[in-house]
């Protein structure tokens, strides 16, 4: 089906770096008709330079690449890049970035906005960068770097995505634009940027969305958003820029579902919880009750909804400053961030069970039934209305309401100095920095499990008892609740982090370059956290108190004071100005995180990373073809999880797997201009991502894990876009489509259960004339089938009992977008 995909690539434009001199916009190549191999890259470089020219693999996303693509949200922008393998059905926000050799879900990628992180930690307490940095119309466009130069640059990074925002030059300019869809979506984006004074410009802009979801909550999905503004003087050997962002935006989050009968995984559930459409989300969670024990021995309850999905709201005011003093270049810039995140999901546990099998369950346990029933049956949570399993699936179902809350701050700043010598052979181009850091963050978790019905927007159950009389005696649940409190967290956490870092580029002649550069980081953390214990809630009737967690009113303080040294090494040889090759080493090491010091007994891991990377680099006026062989060994790799025990209601079995990761591949990353109005742009990353070496204290057989594919990572992945760009007098048309595949990948360690593989067909037209555009697009236009994850919290180790999964979490089924927008 791939083999179709020839070559691989994202259009490129121009390219600013994390602290690293940026050039005037008006000065950035802006010429669709350009060669491609002389684009300006300075991101994890010294100073500008071609892109051409780098030894590392960098790509660039312009508004234009933004509009041909039409992502769904950022992952699946993003994912559109060669080494990127993204999961983008978790929502608008929160979903999973992998860069190809790191085993991770995200903590490798560090998100920037114009070179500096808004908060110091790739993730933070269940958020990640693309919560606190959304795309709009404020994005001149993004800068990704690929492996390479990232652990000099960037903290915890094995890539760094930086948005690079608009600013003001001399004329006026701006652009409003209303995106409506077909799922409820209601968008207005809008920026405006001009000339303030002489030498003194402003750009301001954002958006507002309304979204009633991919999948059917019974209640709006997203709703809120940003916005970003700043002032930029331009001074006689340099510039000062400040900004301000804000973020006030309310997103759901969706979680797997089940899509076939465990009793038989060939039958369906489709007609009960639809593939497309279906989420486990409902309307019932709007006014959850939470009930746990304080550290002072008092029942506290208190409300949750779950429509508030992930509220974040974030506040960050930066400066930036660059100057050239006499060859001297100095660059300054700092940032604060002070937000919150109150956070609601209804996650999956376990795969639904017969009826029948659930209550009897009960019924049969050791020591006798509770509340001495002889017969156990379902009512509608709260009620005594009689439900019937087998008036419909005949399963019913668990999941896991989680409400969780954290506030953060983070504040960061960075100061270099670079400057260019002559030699006897060659120059170098060296550049010294320090970043500093102070950050943290709190947070209070409680998990409560429900009983449910099998079936979108599912409606809550009771398992009630009764005697031979018919009477009721007892209710394993309390308004559909079967564990309150069976998760309970609070602690705080404060760091101080330091690093000094330095680069040399080394240019021995013309077109023979060296580069390398080192990072030294010491971090301090201190904080605490509250110690639980088991406890009954006292309730006599119910049994959904008996086993919570309770405070103690104890509380554990920690520190720890992890360091990390990064360096990277690379040469860089151009045969001529269309050929050239190059080779690159580096080493990354990624301490805890601070939320290690609020945790209980954490699992404390300094991980590393070795890469390895060779290019071949092909240009040729708008066509190009960067080829990189890579090898990364990643030691030691924690697979551990904890996973969900049925018999308690908590996620506290710990399944430890101490191991190694090695992946090899290569990646393509190309553009064939067929003609002046064709063009085909692709990206194909084809791997082999293995565990190595792995050991287990608890009994588990490392031995069934050792050579597999890693989990969720697919051996093949990448996309192919063909457009085609015309015009009509005074009219601009391009029509454009995007074929996407994601090859087959496995749930667990064991390679058990399958995630198959599955490929989208997506489409697009954009008609601009004069000032005003339209734009139509759809995305799996053919409504494939295919699962990004399946049921993490009980498959991670030896699967779901099937050859194929049966449990996950679908992609988002055919849907379409109408964009009008005008420009001055």
């Amino acid at each position: 089906m791939l083999k179709t995909v020839l070559a691989a690539g994202v259009a490129f434009a121009a390219l600013t770096t994390p602290f690293a001199p940026a050039y005037a916009e008006e000065d950035r190549p802006a010429a669709a008709n350009e060669a491609i191999g002389d684009e300006i890259i300075v991101t994890g470089s010294t100073r500008a330079e071609r892109r051409f020219d780098v030894s590392y693999a960098v790509n660039t996303i312009s508004q234009e690449d933004v509009e041909k693509i039409s992502p769904v949200n950022f992952a699946d922008l993003i994912g559109q890049l060669p080494g990127f393998q993204t999961e983008i059905t978790g929502g608008e926000v929160q979903n999973i970035y992998r860069i190809r050799g790191l085993p991770n879900d995200g903590g490798f990628v560090s998100f920037q906005q114009d070179g500096l992180p808004l908060f110091h930690e790739n993730d933070g307490v269940f958020f990640r960068g693309d919560a606190i940095l959304k795309q709009d119309l404020m994005t001149d466009h993004v800068e990704v770097v690929r492996g390479g130069p990232a652990p000099v640059y960037a903290s915890y990074s094995g890539a760094i995505i930086n948005a690079i925002t608009v600013t003001g030059r001399e004329e006026a300019r701006g652009k409003a634009q209303v995106t409506l869809g077909d799922t409820g979506l209601y968008r207005l984006d809008a920026y405006q940027a001009g000339k303030l004074a002489t030498d003194t410009y402003y750009a301001v802009g954002g958006f507002l969305r309304y979204h009633d979801g991919y999948r059917d909550n019974g209640f709006p999905n997203d709703k809120g958003g940003q916005i970003r503004a700043n002032i930029k003087h331009v001074t006689d050997n340099g510039f000062i820029k400040l900004n301000f962002n804000y973020v006030n935006d309310h997103n759901v989050f969706y979680l797997p579902i089940p899509t076939a009968d465990p009793r038989d995984p060939r039958k369906s559930l489709d007609q009960y919880i639809d593939y497309f459409s279906g989420t486990m989300n409902s309307p019932a969670f709007r006014n959850v009750n939470l009930k746990y024990r304080d550290g002072n021995g008092v029942i506290q309850s208190g409300n949750s909804d779950l429509s508030d999905g992930r509220h974040l709201q974030i506040v960050n005011f930066g400066a930036h400053y660059e100057g050239d003093f006499d060859g001297w270049l100095v660059t300054a810039a700092a940032g604060y961030t002070q937000g919150k995140n109150d956070f609601t999901a209804f996650y999956s546990t376990t795969n639904p069970v017969d009826g029948n099998a659930f209550a009897n369950g009960y019924l049969n346990r050791a020591g006798g039934a509770p509340f001495g029933a002889v017969r156990f049956g379902y009512v509608l949570s709260g009620t005594t209305t009689v439900y019937d399993p087998y008036a419909a699936s005949g399963l019913v179902m668990q999941g896991q309401y989680r409400d969780i809350h954290s506030k953060f701050y983070s504040g960061q700043a960075n100061l270099s100095v670079a400057r260019k010598f002559d030699t006897g052979i060659g120059t170098h181009d060296i550049k010294l920095g320090v970043y500093g850091s102070l950050y943290g963050e709190d947070s209070r978790t409680l998990y409560q499990n429900y009983l449910i019905e099998v079936a979108g927007e599912p409606r809550t159950l009771d398992l009630v008892g009764y005697n031979a009389a018919g009477q009721v005696v007892g209710r394993v649940t309390d308004k559909g609740v079967l564990n309150y409190a069976a998760t309970l967290n609070q602690g705080d956490s404060d760091a101080k982090m330091f690093a000094l870092y330095a680069n040399d580029t080394w240019e021995i002649a013309p077109g023979l370059r060296l580069d390398g550069g080192i990072r030294h980081e010491r971090y301090s953390y201190e904080g605490w956290a509250a110690l639980t214990e088991q406890a009954n809630l006292g309730d006599a009737t119910t049994l959904a108190d008996d086993t919570t967690r309770a405070f103690t009113g104890v509380i554990r303080n920690q520190k720890l004071k992890p360091n990390a040294t990064n360096w990277t090494v690379g040469a860089n040889y151009d045969f001529s100005a269309h050929v050239g090759i190059y080779g690159r080493a580096s080493h990354l090491e990624t301490p805890p995180n601070v939320q290690t010091v609020m945790s209980i007994n954490p699992t404390i891991i300094t991980t590393v990373a070795d890469q390895f990377e060779a290019g071949l680099k092909l240009s040729m006026g708008r066509s190009y073809l960067y080829v990189t062989g890579f090898y990364t060994n990643f030691d030691p790799l924690n697979a551990s999880f904890l996973a969900f025990d049925p018999t308690t209601g908590r996620n506290d079995v710990n399944v430890p797997f101490i191991g190694e990761a090695q992946v090899k591949g290569v990646e393509f990353d190309g553009a064939w201009s067929v003609t002046p109005w064709f063009t085909l742009n692709g990206a194909l990353t084809v791997s082999d991502p293995k565990y190595k070496n792995f050991q287990s204290a608890t009994g588990a057989d490392p031995e069934q894990a050792e050579g597999n594919q890693i989990v969720r990572q697919p051996k093949i992945y990448g996309n192919i876009r063909p457009s085609f760009d015309f015009s009509t007098r005074d009219t601009d048309v391009s029509i454009y489509g995007r074929y996407t595949y994601m090859g087959k990948r496995y749930v667990d360690l064991y390679n058990n259960t399958a995630l198959p593989a599955y490929g989208t067909i997506g489409a697009g037209v954009t008609v601009k004339h004069g000032t005003w555009q339209l734009q139509v697009v759809g995305d799996n236009l053919f409504n494939a089938h295919g699962l990004t994850e399946g049921n993490t919290r009980t498959d991670s180790l030896s699967g779901q009992g099937s050859a194929e999964a049966i449990y996950g979490r679908p992609i988002f089924g055919r849907n379409f977008r109408l964009v009008i927008g005008k420009s001055w």
